[in-house]
């Protein structure tokens, strides 16, 4: 498990694999998985079945956001907005917004809906509406171990769920970013933007879309030191659960559980976060139009 150094490389951003060090020996008991990620049209029968309110829904409390007027504090999401130009990818708000109504059922804000995306990976979903579907479903949300082995698909060692050449076939194997990451994505892949589900080959397991379209939740809090700590104790990590606590040196007192999979905003020029031992986290409340998930048994 995990994610050599010399992967870095691989992308024009320095640091990716930083915190997906060392390389670790696990052991996970068997499980069944999600073949995808989970849909608006499943999501959206949870919802119908149980009155379900998501977190991107709910009105925002005052005393959270103290001295914030009134007016502005209105249930929201965070929308991918390309800017117009090239920009410093040192500033992510370069192209993220927070989009009042921005939802599950409106990805792009008020004005946009569920038509014809039944199966899409639903998104905007907070840590707490990932669990909420997947104890209703009868299932759970899967440890990051047990997300890293069902996604290398029986192919451990390699960079991508497919194998180590990112066009190995001359095909795209997963709905990453092309063209230049982030104001313009050319398509190349077949999609300019979030894909329906199982577009792709699936991986060894038959596993759809376990690289790019949407970051999934897994329920390990994150910690960038916690490979190094599971490698300190020199035998095998069976079934580990994450560390006890999160810490993020990057946003000191932020709740942070980890994402895995990459999203199609990830690029070579930014982000390469679709190779299989990387990683990738999230603050517990907040979801994103490149954010969902899968469950597993």
């Amino acid at each position: 498990m995990g994610s050599e150094a010399a992967a870095d490389a691989l992308c024009d951003v320095a640091g990716v694999t930083r915190d997906a060090q060392p390389i670790h020996r696990v052991a996970v008991d068997g499980f069944w998985m999600d073949a995808t990620e989970v849909t608006n049209e499943a999501f959206g029968a949870f919802v119908k079945a149980t009155g379900y309110v998501t977190v991107a829904e709910r009105p925002l409390d005052p005393a959270e956001f103290p001295g914030t007027p009134a007016h502005v504090l209105v249930p929201g999401s965070t929308v991918f907005t390309p800017p117009g130009q090239p920009v410093d990818l040192r500033n992510a708000m370069a192209w993220w917004r927070y989009v009042p109504q921005a939802d599950w059922r409106h990805p792009e804000g008020p004005d946009s809906n569920l038509s014809g995306r039944d199966r899409y990976p639903v998104v905007h979903i907070a840590f707490a509406d990932a669990e909420a579907y997947a104890a209703w479903a009868g299932r759970h949300l899967p440890t990051e171990a047990e997300w890293e082995f069902a996604a290398r698909g029986g192919l451990t060692g390699n960079l991508y769920a497919w194998g180590n050449d990112f066009m190995s076939t001359g095909h795209y194997h997963a709905n990453t970013h092309q063209g230049s990451f982030p104001h313009h994505d050319t398509g190349q892949d077949g999609f300019p933007g979030i894909a329906p589900v199982g577009q792709y080959a699936p991986n060894g397991y038959g596993l759809y879309d376990v690289a790019g379209n949407v970051w999934e939740w897994v329920t390990d809090w994150y910690r960038p030191d916690y490979y190094a700590t599971l490698a300190t104790l020199g035998r095998v990590a069976v079934n580990p659960q994450g560390p006890i606590d999160s810490s993020d040196p990057a946003e000191p007192g932020a709740r942070k559980r980890v994402h895995r999979g990459g999203s199609f905003l990830c690029s070579d020029q930014y982000c390469s976060r679709y190779m299989v031992g990387t990683r990738g986290r999230g603050e517990v409340s907040t979801g994103s139009n490149h954010l969902g998930f899968r469950t597993v048994k």
